[in-house]
Order: C-alpha cells, then sequence, then structure tokens
C-alpha cells in the first residue's frame, strides 16, 4: 500500500468524499454523517504517551496540505479528531433506520459493549497495551492516511481478537451491527474534494512517495491504552457519552 506502484494504481480511482461539502471555492463543511463507532482516544483527548504521535501525524498532515496540488485535493481532518479506527459499526442511513424502528437501539447499544469490554477482559489475552507503527501513506478511493502495522505479533491479535469479539457478538448482530470492512490500521489526513480532470496522477503519485522516504527515518509509534464506544454527527468530531463503556488495555 506504501509502494509507488501501489500509488499509481490507486491515484486512476480518485473520488471527492461525499462526507464534505462545498460552501464556497475556499470553504468546504462536513455533512450530517450520524452513527458509533469503535476507536482509540482521539488526539485531543489523549493525554497518554500518544502526543509525540499525534505530533508527527500533524506535521505530516502540513507537508501533505503544501505539496503544490495538495490544498487543492484535499480536505483536512482536523487535528484534535485523529484516531484509529478499530471496528466500524453503523452509520448513515443504517443508523437512522435503526433508531427509527428501534426507540431502545443506543441503550441496547451501549449495553453490548459493556458485555463484550467485560468478557474480552476475562479472556486470556496480554494485559500489555498495543503499539502500531506508521509505515507510511496510503491512498483510499476518496481519502488520504498513513497506515499502521502492528510492532508484535501480540499487538496484532490484541486488536483482531477485539474485533472478533465485537463482530460475532448474536446481541449486537441482533442491532444489526456486521463486519463490512476488513482490518486495515489507518489515521486519516484529509478527505479528496473535486478531483481536477487534468490532475497530473503520475507526478501526485510521485510526490506522495517522495514523502514516504522522507519520513521513513522517523516513524513514529501510537501506544492504545484504550477502545472507546464514540458517537459521531459527521467526520470531524467522535465524543464519548457519559454511560459509553471503555476497554483499557493496560489497567
Amino acid at each position: 500500500m506504501t509502494l509507488l506502484s501501489a500509488y499509481v494504481s490507486q491515484i486512476q480511482h480518485l473520488k471527492k468524499s461525499a462526507k464534505f461539502a462545498s460552501q464556497s471555492e475556499e470553504k468546504t463543511q462536513a455533512v450530517s454523517f450520524p452513527g458509533y463507532t469503535l476507536i482509540t482516544t482521539p488526539s485531543g483527548e489523549d493525554n497518554s504517551k500518544n502526543s509525540v504521535f499525534y505530533s508527527k501525524m500533524q506535521d505530516y498532515q502540513k507537508e501533505l496540505l503544501q505539496l503544490p496540488i495538495g490544498s487543492d485535493l484535499m480536505i483536512p481532518v482536523p487535528h484534535h479528531s485523529f484516531h484509529l479506527t478499530i471496528a466500524d459499526l453503523i452509520w448513515d442511513s443504517a443508523y437512522r433506520d435503526a433508531k427509527a424502528s428501534n426507540p431502545d437501539f443506543e441503550t441496547q447499544l451501549q449495553s453490548c459493549f459493556q458485555d463484550i469490554f467485560q468478557q474480552y477482559q476475562k479472556g486470556a489475552v496480554p494485559k500489555n497495551s498495543p503499539k502500531w507503527q506508521m509505515l507510511g501513506l496510503m491512498l483510499m478511493p476518496r481519502a488520504i492516511a498513513v497506515c499502521l502495522i502492528p510492532s508484535s505479533q501480540e499487538s496484532y491479535e490484541q486488536i483482531i481478537n477485539l474485533r472478533r469479539a465485537v463482530y460475532q457478538n448474536p446481541k449486537l448482530m441482533a442491532l444489526g451491527i456486521e463486519q463490512q470492512y476488513n482490518f486495515t490500521a489507518h489515521i486519516t489526513l484529509g478527505y479528496f474534494k473535486e478531483i481536477p480532470a487534468d490532475l497530473n496522477r503520475v507526478n501526485f503519485a510521485t510526490m506522495l512517495s517522495e514523502l514516504n522516504q522522507k519520513w521513513v527515518e522517523n516513524l513514529p509509534t501510537l501506544t492504545v491504552h484504550r477502545a472507546e464506544l464514540r458517537k459521531f454527527d459527521d467526520m470531524t468530531q467522535y465524543y464519548r457519552e457519559p454511560e459509553s463503556p471503555v476497554l483499557i488495555f493496560d489497567n
């Protein structure tokens, strides 16, 4: 995913993100896109040892925007909302339909995760916090991100086992939540605006590859201290409700 050949291939399929709408030539705004997700603590609230990691994410995002085409092509994610998604849950029309058909949906969702976290911590799992290292930039059809790789087999299994506990939970499945994506660990840095018809795609791919080469000597590591059930109204803000359960890895 971080090789030039991957960029050249993926860059042919870039599309404007539907999660943002243009207000003017200079301004875009996040559109309504509500739902729930399981994520690490967003960078704006992370008071652990991840400050160096998130500072690097800000630096890398800034360098992306400073590319000759960067600011014209990308809508930056606010720094305070940088996070690693552990498990996508429910969003947009599926979330709206679930709430409309089940007034107790959110209460039941909270209860499910309380049970999932308790069962997970009772299992024979390591108590150390998983660590995931930045590998480089990755292109998705509607976004650009940095992808992460586990620093150990143990770190990988902790996250995969948690995802399995989520997606195989019968009560959660009964709420209409199912796995729709394989796990590709990443931190989204920005979403794409309208893709210019005359975009020099090969040149842009080369710029991304050169950034990777520049960063390769200084790849930061994210320590996953917590997994949190978070609600969102759009792609810029993820908030914890007072009753939302939290899984703490290193307690």
